[in-house]
Order: C-alpha cells, then sequence, then structure tokens
C-alpha cells in the first residue's frame, strides 16, 4: 500500500503525527479510489485524538492556513492541488427525528462502524508503526472486486440512522455502475419514508449525482423498484405503466425516458439538457387521451411539460433562472425537429426553429435525437438519414438568413417615427408582419427589404408616413 502514498504530505502527515505521539489514518473515498484507479484530490484524515487540533499543526509545519469547523469537530486544508480534511475518530447514535447525530470520542473502530459503506469504511495506516497498512474490518476490498455496496453494520439500522445514506446507496451504484446488496435493497425499502426527514437541498444534490453519472437509468430504476421515486419525485414515477384498449397500447414513458436520458449521456455531460431528457414527457400523464379507431394521444404535452417545468424545479430546489428556462425551452421545442425529421424540410419551418431556439439549437437537436427510441431498424435508418438533412438545413439557412438569435431590422420606434404614432396595436401589428414575412422567406432579412414592406403594410392599415 505504501506505493498509494506516494504524494510527499502523507510522509509529512506521518511524521508529525510521531512527533506527536498520535494515531493517524487516511480514510474514506480516498483509500477506495486508490483501489478503483480513480485519481482524488480529496483526502480524509482520521486522528484517535483532536482533528482540528492536529490540523492546526499540520498547518503551522505547511505554512498553511486552516479552517477549522467547531460545529461539525473538522478542519480543512488546501496544499497543492489537496483538499485535506481532517476529523477526529467518534462513534455516533441517532435519534428517530432527526438525521443529526449525538458524538461522542471514539476509537478507529468506532469511526469505521460509522460509515456508510464498506468501500468507504477502509483505512490505511499513517503512522510509522503501521505506514501504508490497509485496515479493512468489513472487507471493503472484496465489495470493490464484486462491485457491491454493502454496509458495514445492519442495513436498516445504517439507513433509519441517516437517510441520506439511502440515496447515496443508489448514487454510489449508479456512478461506479456497482451492485446493492439484497439487504441493503429491502433496508431502503422498508426505511423510504425516513427520507422526509432530509432536506429537499440534499436530495436534490444526490438526484444531481445520479445524473451526472454515466449511466443514470441504473440509478433511476433503484430509485423506482425501491419506492424512492414515488416519493422525491412522485412525477416522475408517474410516467410508469402502460395501458390497453380495444388493442391498442401506448409505450411506457418511464422506461422510454430512461432511455433517453441515457442516449443525452453518450452525447453531452451538461445536467440541464439531462434534466431536459428527463422532463421531456413528463406530461404525458395529464395529456394521454384515447382515441377510438386510432390509439392513445398525447396532443400538447410539450406546451403543458414545458410550463409544469418551473413548478418542478421549485419543489425540487433547483435554481429559477436561466437553467430552468432552458430546460423550459427544450421541452418546449422538443417535438420540432422530429416533425421536420419525418416530413419535406422547408426553410420556413427551418427558419422558425432557429428562431425560437437560437444558441440552443445544437442542444436542442441532441436531445431529438436521443428521443428516437424505436426498435424498428427501417425507421431508425429514416430518422437518420431525415435528420443529417435537418442538420444541413439548419445549417445552410442561418449561412444565409441569419435568424439565429435574430434581432428585427425594424423596431417598433421605428415604425412610430415613420408613421408619426404612438406605441398602440398598430406598431405591434406591423412588427408581427415584419417578422412573419421574413421568417416564411416573402422579403429579405435586412432593414431595405423590412423597411419597405413596412410601408407598404402601413399604406394598407390607414397610415402614412410622415417622412
Amino acid at each position: 500500500m505504501k506505493q498509494h502514498l506516494s504524494h510527499p504530505i502523507f510522509t509529512t502527515i506521518s511524521k508529525l503525527a510521531d512527533d506527536n505521539h498520535t494515531q493517524v489514518f487516511v480514510i474514506g473515498g480516498f483509500v477506495r479510489d486508490v483501489f478503483l484507479n480513480r485519481p482524488s484530490k480529496d483526502i480524509d484524515i482520521l486522528v484517535i485524538g483532536n482533528g482540528p487540533a492536529f490540523a492546526e499543526k499540520v498547518g503551522q509545519h505547511l505554512k498553511t492556513p486552516v479552517a477549522v469547523f467547531k460545529n461539525f469537530g473538522t478542519a480543512m486544508l488546501k496544499h497543492q492541488d489537496l483538499e485535506i480534511e481532517f476529523v477526529g475518530a467518534r462513534k455516533e447514535s441517532y435519534r428517530a427525528n432527526s438525521r443529526k447525530p449525538i458524538v461522542e470520542d471514539g476509537t478507529l473502530a468506532d469511526d469505521q462502524n460509522r460509515r456508510d459503506f464498506t468501500i468507504n469504511a477502509m483505512a490505511i495506516g499513517l503512522s510509522e508503526k503501521n505506514y501504508g497498512q490497509l485496515i479493512d474490518p468489513f472487507g471493503g476490498i472484496n465489495h470493490l472486486q464484486n462491485k457491491l455496496i454493502k454496509t458495514p453494520l445492519a442495513a436498516h439500522i445504517t439507513f433509519s440512522d441517516d437517510p441520506l445514506r439511502m440515496l447515496r446507496a443508489i448514487r454510489f451504484a449508479s456512478q461506479l455502475n456497482f451492485t446493492i446488496d439484497n439487504e441493503a435493497i429491502e433496508a431502503i425499502k422498508n426505511n423510504k419514508e425516513r427520507i422526509k426527514i432530509v432536506s429537499k437541498e440534499r436530495i436534490t444534490d444526490e438526484l444531481n449525482k445520479i445524473i451526472l453519472s454515466p449511466k443514470p437509468s441504473i440509478g433511476f430504476n433503484y430509485l423506482f423498484d425501491t419506492g424512492m421515486l414515488h416519493l422525491i419525485f412522485p412525477l416522475m414515477a408517474g410516467l410508469y405503466g402502460v395501458e390497453t384498449i380495444n388493442g391498442k397500447s401506448h409505450k411506457d414513458n418511464f422506461y422510454h425516458t430512461l432511455e433517453v436520458l441515457d442516449n443525452i449521456c453518450n452525447t453531452s455531460d451538461d445536467l440541464w439538457l439531462r434534466w431536459a431528457a428527463i422532463l421531456h414527457d413528463i406530461a404525458k400523464p395529464a395529456t394521454k387521451r384515447y382515441e377510438a379507431g386510432h390509439g392513445f394521444t398525447f396532443h400538447g404535452h410539450e406546451d403543458k411539460g414545458a410550463r409544469m417545468v418551473p413548478k418542478i424545479f421549485d419543489a425540487l430546489k433547483l435554481p429559477l433562472n436561466e437553467k430552468m428556462r432552458f430546460v423550459q425551452k427544450m421541452v418546449q421545442l422538443h417535438l420540432r425537429p422530429i416533425v421536420l425529421a419525418q416530413e419535406i424540410v422547408t426553410d420556413s419551418a427551418v427558419r422558425r426553429l432557429l428562431f425560437e431556439a437560437g444558441d440552443d439549437i445544437e442542444a436542442l437537436m441532441k436531445l431529438c435525437q436521443a428521443d428516437i427510441t424505436t426498435k424498428n431498424e427501417y425507421k431508425i435508418k429514416k430518422y437518420r438519414n431525415n435528420f443529417e438533412l435537418v442538420k444541413q438545413k439548419l445549417k445552410d439557412v442561418e449561412e444565409r438568413d441569419q435568424i439565429r438569435n435574430w434581432q428585427p431590422p425594424i423596431t417598433g420606434q421605428d415604425i412610430m417615427q415613420t408613421f408619426g404614432i404612438k406605441a398602440g396595436k398598430e406598431v405591434g401589428i406591423i412588427k408581427n408582419q415584419i417578422r412573419e414575412a421574413i421568417l416564411e422567406g416573402e422579403i429579405s432579412n435586412n432593414h431595405a427589404a423590412a423597411f419597405a414592406f413596412m410601408l407598404k403594410k402601413g399604406e394598407e392599415i390607414g397610415l402614412i408616413s410622415v417622412l
């Protein structure tokens, strides 16, 4: 194990530990990531005794400031590109209505017992007598090799004590492509209601980490199968299920959404585009109708879904800013490129899409391509070929007409000055007519053509130019 402690900071901490007759260990995520061959810049140092006091000695030696968090009994310092946190070994007990533990000083064994998972409970000695020695009382190494998420102690106690650990188990399974062991799965099912004592912010933080994992469907399948999703995000759980009437069925929109989410992860690591994938069909249950002789329809689900986005973001404590508006736009427009790919593409339809999508057109195209989940090879080939045509058309029209982030060549002020009128419905009518004429390709996207068109339309509604 000594080869994994090659950074000079470990020998520095080791010498200071021996000089101060203190037992010190590196523990948790850094040790786990060593065995996973994952780079880690966060190091947790466990001190048998006063963690912040030892951190101060390390800080003095390195001539580095130390941040002490008295309420948590921890301290942190930054050294080169590392963030090093120091904590005293402790044991914890919990009350039924709180995640906040009652903390007492403890031994290394006490501290390892309180850890969430066996793969996070491994420690490596840093004192001279045990430098580089792995202390792994719960078989964390074997669980890493077998890709298993397991709790050190009885899972129902671990999860009841701190319900956020249920989401952390699912998050680690999703991030690492691990399996959660059966005892832990049953404990999550039995303790899922305890998640209600956890703040929405902490829940959403774990949810976002699941969404950012390489294959988020792993996490969402666990959330659904344990019943956790029904508590933290019931609208998404509500997408589940297939209804059949007179032999006509619709697809399961929950599993379709997971497929779209995994697809988008192959082309983008943007959290908000991934949220758009999650929410693109969120209004389908609310808009589902059965039409005799035709089957199920979801007319207007893109409009209703876009209107639902702000409430969903607010409920989940997600940001109500340009990130939310981006997701709204993606949900609103997600059908448009697919419709274009199904029919003959006209310049005017492409101009309108560029006008509405603006700089987000590439993101929208990624979402729409991810939304193609049919298993019909003929349809897949047809859609892909048509999408290439749409992409080329978007490029050609944008180069020629410059519609992206388009500002009308004639402003409302221009109209009022030309006809000597005040702001009113006539100004709006002419502005809309100019915009429509440009988007339909009736006139060129420049000031001269738009000005001539404005004079003509003004005359038609009885306005006389004062110029």
